[in-house]
C-alpha cells in the first residue's frame, strides 16, 4: 500500500470545498460525452452548495457556485453553464482603491455633514427658511459640543463659526438668539402659548430636515 503525502498532492485551489471536490472536478473534466459531463457538473454544483452552506447568504448564490467550479477546473471545463465563465485575468486581482474626499473639514468635531447643511442653507431663497436652517444648524453644533463637554457652547462662538463656514453668507441676530435660547440643544420648542416665531421656525426646520434627507 503506497502512502500519499501532502507534499506530493496538487494544491487545493479553493480550500472551502476541500480536496475531494477538486478530484470530482477533475473527473468531470475527463468525461467525454457532453451531455453526461454537463449533467455531472450540475450535480457537482448541488454538492458544493451542501458543503458550503454559507453561500446561501450571498445574493448571487447560484452564480458564485458555478464561478467556483470554473476556478477549480482552472477555467478548462467544457460545459454549458447558466452563467458566463468568469475572466481568469480578474482572479486574484486587487480591488481598486477607494477614493476618499481629501478636502479638509474646518471644524472636525462637527463633521462634514454640518458643512453640507450649511451649503444647503446658503442655497435657500426664502429668508424665513434660511433663518430656521441657521437655528437648526446652531442647535446641532451645540449638541455635538455638549456631547463631549458639560457646558453649552456660547451662542456668539457658534454664530461666528457658522459665518466662517458659510463665508459670511449665513447670519442671524445674536440678540434674538440669546433672548430665545435658539441655539440651546436641550430646550424643546414650546407648544400652546409658545412664541410665535418658535412655531414658525419649527415648521421651517422640519422642511430643512426633509430636504437634507432627500
Amino acid at each position: 500500500m503506497s502512502l500519499e503525502y501532502n507534499t506530493e498532492r496538487d494544491q487545493v485551489v479553493l480550500k472551502e470545498y476541500g480536496r475531494n471536490i477538486q478530484k470530482l472536478v477533475a473527473y468531470v473534466k475527463s468525461i467525454e460525452e457532453d451531455e453526461k459531463r454537463a449533467q455531472t457538473a450540475k450535480t457537482l454544483t448541488d454538492l458544493m452548495r451542501q458543503i458550503n452552506p454559507a453561500l446561501k447568504d450571498n445574493p448571487e448564490y447560484d452564480q458564485k457556485v458555478w464561478d467556483d467550479l470554473h476556478i477549480i477546473s482552472d477555467f478548462d471545463l467544457n460545459v454549458e453553464s447558466p452563467f458566463p465563465m468568469p475572466e481568469k485575468a480578474l482572479l486574484g486581482k486587487k480591488p481598486q482603491r477607494l477614493e476618499y474626499k481629501t478636502t479638509d473639514v474646518k471644524y472636525r468635531h462637527y463633521g462634514r455633514n454640518i458643512e453640507t447643511m450649511i451649503k444647503q442653507a446658503i442655497a435657500m431663497e426664502d429668508p424665513e427658511s434660511k433663518e430656521a436652517a441657521v437655528i437648526h444648524i446652531g442647535r446641532l453644533m451645540n449638541s455635538f459640543y455638549t456631547s463631549v463637554n458639560k457646558d453649552n457652547l456660547d451662542e456668539e462662538v457658534i454664530l461666528k463659526q457658522i459665518k466662517q463656514m458659510s463665508q459670511g453668507k449665513l447670519d442671524i441676530d445674536l440678540a434674538k438668539v440669546k433672548e430665545g435660547g435658539l441655539f440651546n440643544s436641550t430646550v424643546r420648542e414650546r407648544r400652546g402659548g409658545g412664541h410665535r416665531e418658535d412655531r414658525g421656525h419649527s415648521g421651517k426646520r422640519r422642511n430643512f430636515q426633509k430636504r437634507r434627507r432627500s
